[in-house]
């Protein structure tokens, strides 16, 4: 129950910085994230990762 509202208060926070995604969505995602953490297992998770640090070069390079 604390990794869910600690997810909250994360994706909270991460939806200022995203655009398009509110306040209560960004919420939402972050209380659904420890589950799916748990789903994906260390391959998922290795995976997920590096395309954020890929997404996060790309994004980088776009002026």
């Amino acid at each position: 129950m604390i990794g869910k509202i600690v997810g909250a208060i994360v994706g909270k926070n991460v939806a200022k910085n995203v655009r398009g995604v509110g306040g209560t969505t960004g919420a939402l995602l972050g209380a659904g994230a420890p589950f799916l953490l748990r789903r994906m297992g260390p391959l998922g998770l290795a995976a997920a990762a590096v395309g954020g640090y890929a997404l996060k070069r790309m994004n980088r390079r776009k002026p």
